[in-house]
């Protein structure tokens, strides 16, 4: 919302400086966005052409002699056809802002005359699209003035965020109100005489037809016959310039103004145009309806129009029709002034894409009682600009009372602020917001107010709304800041386990190079069947996009889509992950938490890319499984307590994944390499890896007793490592041996690892060998040889009962 601040005080008797507005407008709660203190028209100045002469080198020039009223006279080059000798216009002198041409001007040279300025025209002022000629004022113009406050440009324009709880801020009007309800002023907006026309209006308003009367609860129309269309006056085209808007003639700059002026749109039409009497109905089947903006819109059947015997001439409460459209040669016009109903007004402007300042108005509520003086009001500033002789009004329907009253308990002001405010200036904030108060009536609880409210403020519904007007007025600034209670003791964890659990695992995959991305739930259907969804219940009704229709099962195809993206840009090595819910039904108890992640080419951990050194091998499975097993210790789980088996879902290749398991039911999470028909179904190329984990599949962390981690206990004392070669079948999964191995003394034995996996013939179809790494760490004393060699025969014997190995000698 834009206007002047010589507009404002049309309806502000203020004596407030522009800061202390502009201050006080964001304090009530109408955010001031920009002030245009209109400094690009300050170096203009009103100057006088003493001499004009032919230029030597050109017939369509001339080298002016220019009086600025500062000192010497300013030589000129000018190519005006109207630039002469006692010429008064206004001058820009070099190292001015031209807004019209959006250059700066500097010392020129033309044709070998040199030139220290210009004399300006119109459209280069901005004033209008006139470049025919250089501006030319009457001879008393005073010269060496500033040419912006001659002509009225100097007047700033202030910029206001209006929410849409706000509609009685649309107009300069209710802004004024609020201005002088928070002691900045008084309101002298100018009353509006109700107009007795002559004779009665020719052209009724039917509102008989089905859903008309709840649409458009009352409407109003005059005609005014003899009228003389032409521009309207100079200040109403500044002001309608000022706030962005481009000035047409006198009836349609009078529409535009009063929209802005009162929040009160209005439309007129071309009586001669219009044939019999007006109706609000809705459109017809296949009804189009060409617009004043000249585009033509298919109507649906829930659209409302306001039509005449011929057909639509009016998209009701939005946009008028070229039909039945004012021009110059208009003579006799129907003014309307109408209620709409603003959800009807919103959903019509949202399906056909129109956004006009008449629909931001009604979809958001306009004062009802203000119905007829609006009427009143445009019909008075077309007689003064236009001529012409008015009819009586036609009013069809009736224009809704407001009947809401609040009961309100001034309490409510401490319980939601924290501060109290005194009955009486409660009162009278309410009341210099033009709210109807009655009371106090004294009660148990302290004094309720009946508080009704008026017409220009919908936003107004309850207790809650009323507490926040009079804060706003009475000043949030004179909330005192306080400092937070102190807590009586230590305060307990605030987050949840699972919220703990999001974090940490984001944590920790950042720390192993991989990037956040935040992706749709939404993925296409092909995709969800591919990753065990697309189920019919996860369909979307009214997906934003055909791509999007369905609630994605897993987070791979979305991650996978996301490197696809990348690689066709030139980002062939990623790795990014996301934590955030998958859905395997339409219950609650089916939305799960899960954590997953994706490498690309060579993004490994500890290299990527090619170097001197040598290039990256490509990522596999057990980058993926690096990758989970992180994610498990992020959220507090030993990842050596799992099993994992081989194989996974059939996404993942069938002999490059795994199956993290917290016993033979419980599945965790599944890791591997990307199977390749997948990956062609996604049109993505590899190689890629990737892994998934069902964070609330997690067992919660039992409760302790103390809050400390307990004491680390280092032992002084060396490791002792010893080196075991078995010989197993191939299907053996190297996890039971090691596993088998550890359990032959698990207080002594602190880890053990594979170093080196063997086949071939020497060994016997079907056969490897497997060597591992067993790690003792004593803690009391020194382990003996004695004790070393039990230890290894224990651990011999554990892996060869288990897994039916052999030593390998």
């Amino acid at each position: 919302m834009k206007f002047t601040l010589s507009w404002l005080k049309d309806h502000l008797e203020t004596n407030a400086t522009l800061d202390e507005i502009v201050e006080t407008l964001t304090m009530i709660g109408l955010e001031v966005e920009d002030v245009d203190d209109r400094a690009s028209f300050k170096s203009f100045t009103i100057a006088k052409v003493l001499s004009a002469e032919r230029h030597p080198d050109a017939d369509k020039l001339q080298v002016l002699s220019v009086d600025t009223g500062s000192g010497d006279p300013i030589q000129v080059v000018c190519g005006a056809p109207n630039a002469r000798a006692g010429l008064v216009g206004a001058f820009a002198g070099s190292g001015t802002y031209v807004p019209g041409i959006d250059l700066t001007l500097g010392v020129g040279n033309i044709r070998g005359v040199e030139s220290f300025g210009m004399m300006c025209s119109e459209r280069e002022l901005e004033l209008s699209e006139d470049h025919d000629g250089i501006i030319d004022l009457p001879e008393d113009a005073p010269i060496g003035m500033p040419f912006a406050d001659y002509a009225g440009l100097s007047d700033p324009v202030i910029e206001i965020g209006i929410t849409p709880n706000r509609p009685d801020a649309l107009g300069v009007s209710g802004i004024a109100k609020d201005l002088a309800a928070a002691g900045l002023g008084t309101v002298k907006t100018p009353s509006i005489s109700a107009i007795k026309g002559q004779g009665d209006c020719p052209v009724s308003v039917d509102l008989s037809a089905d859903g008309a009367a709840e649409f458009c609860p009352a409407f109003g129309l005059r005609l005014v016959r003899n009228v003389k269309n032409g521009p309207s006056p100079k200040w109403m085209q500044q002001r309608l310039k000022a706030i962005g808007l481009r000035p047409i003639s006198a009836l349609v700059d009078v529409t535009n103004y009063v929209t802005f002026d009162r929040g009160r749109p209005l439309h007129v039409f071309d009586a001669d145009k219009v044939q019999g009497n007006l109706a609000v109905r809705c459109a017809a089947p296949d009804e189009e309806f060409i617009a004043l903006d000249g585009k033509t819109y298919a109507l649906k059947p829930d659209h409302f129009v306001i039509a005449d015997d011929k057909g639509a001439e009016s998209l009701a409460g939005i946009m008028g029709g070229e039909e039945s459209g004012c021009s110059d040669q208009t003579t006799n016009v129907l003014v309307e002034s109408a209620l709409w109903d603003p959800l009807t007004i919103a959903r019509t402007g949202r399906d056909l894409g129109i956004l006009t300042d008449a629909r931001y108005r009604f979809e958001r509520g306009v004062d009802p009682a203000f119905m007829k003086s609006g009427l009143d009001y445009g019909t008075q500033l077309i007689l003064d600009m236009c001529g012409g002789e008015p009819s009586k009004e036609v009013i069809a329907g009736e224009v809704p009372k407001p009947d809401l009253v609040i009961d309100f308990p001034v309490s409510e002001i401490k319980r939601l602020t924290s501060i109290e405010v005194d009955t009486p200036e409660i009162i009278d904030i309410l009341t210099r917001l033009e709210f109807t108060v009655e009371g106090p009536i004294s009660k148990d609880g302290g004094d309720v107010l009946k508080v009704a409210v008026p017409g220009n403020r919908p936003d107004a519904h309850g207790k809650a709304d009323l507490v926040e007007e009079v804060m706003r007025i009475h000043g949030v600034n004179n909330i005192e800041p306080q400092p937070l209670p102190a807590m009586a003791s230590v305060g307990q964890r605030i987050l949840t386990t699972g919220q703990m659990r999001t974090r940490q695992t984001r944590r920790a995959l950042a720390a192993r190079g991989m990037s956040e991305a935040v992706c749709y739930s939404f993925i296409p259907k092909a995709h969800a069947e591919a990753f065990g969804g697309g189920a019919p219940l996860l369909a979307l009704s009214n997906p934003i996009a055909s791509d999007m229709s369905d609630m994605r099962p897993s987070l791979l195809p979305s991650l996978l889509s996301a490197a696809g993206r990348n690689v066709a840009r030139g980002f062939n090595d990623l790795a990014i992950f996301e934590v955030s819910h998958i859905y395997a039904g339409d219950k609650p108890e089916e939305q799960h938490r899960v954590a997953s992640g994706i490498r690309r080419g060579t993004s490994h951990l500890e290299a990527t890319g090619r170097a001197w050194q040598g290039a990256a091998k490509p990522v596999d499975v057990f980058d993926a499984k690096e990758d989970a097993l992180a994610v498990l210790a992020a959220c507090g789980m030993d990842p050596t307590k799992v099993q994992i088996e081989a194989g996974g879902p059939e996404w993942f290749h069938p002999g490059r994944s795994g199956t993290i398991k917290l016993g033979p039911k419980v599945v965790i999470g599944t890791f591997g390499e990307f199977h390749p028909m997948t990956l062609e179904l996604l049109d993505v190329s590899g190689p890629l890896c990737g892994f998934e984990i069902m964070l609330d599949a997690i067992p919660a962390p039992r409760k302790k007793a103390k809050a400390s981690k307990g004491a680390l206990h280092l032992s002084p004392l060396q490791p002792v490592r010893r080196d075991f070669a078995f010989v197993v079948e191939s299907a053996v999964e190297a996890a039971s041996l090691l596993r088998a191995a550890k359990g032959a003394d698990k207080k002594l034995i602190t880890d053990v690892t594979v170093f080196d996996v063997f086949e071939g013939p020497s060994l016997g179809e079907g056969r490897k060998s497997i060597a591992i790494e067993v790690t003792l760490q004593p803690s009391d004393k020194s382990l003996t040889d004695e004790q070393i060699d039990a230890i290894s025969t224990k651990v011999v014997e554990n892996v060869t009962k288990t897994t039916g190995a052999e030593l390998r000698g």
